[in-house]
Formats: C-alpha cells, sequence, structure tokens
C-alpha cells in the first residue's frame, strides 16, 4: 500500500500536475495539502476520472486538505474534535483498515507572535486528538505538511535554522516529539539516516535549484505498522515541472 502526501499549494493551479503525478506515481492513498479551494468547487469528478475517490475539507484563497484513495474512505473526521478553529487544516478517514489522518500544520509565522502561539495551541489538541486515535485503530499514519523540521539534519543551513527560528525552533521540535512518543516513527527515517534531503524549497532566492530546503513533508507510522514499512521517500521530480507547488509529495510503502 503505498501512501503519499502532497502540499499542492492551491489545487486549482496544480490540478494538472496531481493528474500527471498519479498517473506515474500511482499512489493508493494521497493526502492534499493548501487545496485552497471551497468544497463546491472541488474537482472530485476529475480525479474519479483518474480513479480516486476523494474527501475534502476546504475553503477560500486558504488552507484545505483533502484524501484521495483507490479504495472507498470510511470514518470520515474533518477538523480536531472539540477544538473550534474556522481553518480548514484537519482531514480523517479509515482506508483498506488503514487510519489516515492528514494535518496542515500553522506555520506560526514567527517565534513569539500570536499565530506561533496559535500554532502551539494547535499542536498541543492534535496531539490529544491523535492519542485517541491511536487508542481506537492500531494501524496509522498520520501525515501531512507539519511546517517543523524534525532535526539538523533536515535543514540545509542548521545556523540559519536554529532553535530561536519558525520552523525549527525548541517548542516546535518538542510538539513534534511529542507525538513520536504516542507511538509514531517517521518513516523516512525508518530507511534514511542522511541528511540534506529536503520536501520543500521557497520560490525565492533559486531556492530549489542551490537545494535550500527543509523536510517538513513527513509520513508518520503506528507502532503496529513499523515493521510493515517497506519504503519512504520525497519525489522531488514534481518540483522540477514548471509552476510547480512549493512541496514535493512525501510518501510511505506499507507491505
Amino acid at each position: 500500500m503505498k501512501i503519499a502526501s502532497w502540499n499542492v499549494n492551491s489545487l486549482n493551479v496544480r490540478l494538472p500536475h496531481l493528474e500527471q503525478w498519479l498517473a506515474a506515481f500511482a499512489p493508493d492513498v494521497v493526502g492534499l495539502q493548501e487545496t485552497k479551494l471551497e468544497d463546491e468547487r472541488f474537482p472530485d469528478t476529475a480525479l474519479a476520472a483518474a480513479g480516486y475517490r476523494s474527501v475534502f475539507s476546504g475553503q477560500k484563497t486558504y488552507n484545505g486538505v483533502a484524501i484521495l484513495s483507490r479504495e472507498p474512505a470510511e470514518e470520515v473526521q474533518i477538523g480536531i474534535p472539540g477544538f473550534e478553529d474556522e481553518q480548514k487544516r484537519v482531514i480523517a478517514a479509515t482506508v483498506a483498515g488503514v487510519r489516515i489522518i492528514n494535518l496542515y500544520v500553522v506555520n506560526g509565522q514567527d517565534v513569539g507572535t500570536d499565530k506561533y502561539a496559535y500554532k502551539l495551541r494547535w499542536l498541543e489538541a492534535a496531539h490529544e486528538w491523535i492519542a485517541a486515535e491511536l487508542q481506537a485503530h492500531s494501524d496509522v499514519v498520520v501525515m501531512g505538511d507539519f511546517n517543523i523540521a524534525p532535526d539538523d539534519r533536515d535543514v540545509h543551513d542548521p545556523a540559519l535554522w536554529n532553535e530561536g527560528h519558525i520552523l525549527t525552533s525548541t517548542a516546535e521540535r518538542a510538539a513534534l516529539q511529542g507525538l513520536l512518543d504516542l507511538g509514531l516513527h517517521d518513516a523516512y527515517r525508518l530507511h534514511h539516516d542522511d541528511a540534506g534531503v529536503f520536501s520543500w524549497w521557497d520560490y525565492r532566492q533559486a531556492a530549489f535549484r542551490r537545494d535550500l530546503g527543509l523536510r517538513i513533508d513527513l509520513t508518520l507510522v503506528s507502532d503496529a505498522l513499523k515493521d510493515r514499512c517497506i519504503d519512504a521517500g520525497i519525489d522531488r521530480e514534481p518540483r522540477t515541472w514548471e509552476r510547480p507547488s512549493d512541496h514535493a509529495p512525501a510518501w510511505v510503502q506499507l507491505g
């Protein structure tokens, strides 16, 4: 079972890229972030023609999440239960017995800002909910754009991206570690120890060409899936296309 996560940064713009990538990569399940579409504009008919069923939660211009799957999605959950939030950042569903939790984690703007405080509150709420999900489901994949680089191997310049910087601050990394401590495993790190492999590159400063990136798109697997995790990686190819998303898909293969 091949499961992938991709921040498409506007499905309206990137739908042709998504269709091309689905045909080439052939994942069984895909979590999308930053679809930036109201639900009535979601291209579920086009994606059905590509062989995928869709569940989604969107809003105009910002945020938006979806799960695409070859098999029907069941037990769909939109949003974090009990956490009031107008931003569409969370969707979960069960596909072929695997609980899929797709997150578009808050960016946080800058350390010390109101948006940073919101990010930490959001992560705390997500932690409590995911803990409950892990009690209810053994086979769980938590994936998405986490807007947190797990450690210094995941940033192009650790001196710049330090403990006081957004996406790499001490509190953000502690929140991510808190999720891992629930019994989740970074699928990429189960198979790869290397530094300098990224999933996001800024559009500015020729960052992709210069490989000035961060690995902030993650696939986390539960204890029960750890031994079934055959491989994981990042597909850089779509980032080379014309008018690309600034993110590349992250994926995990389950046996």
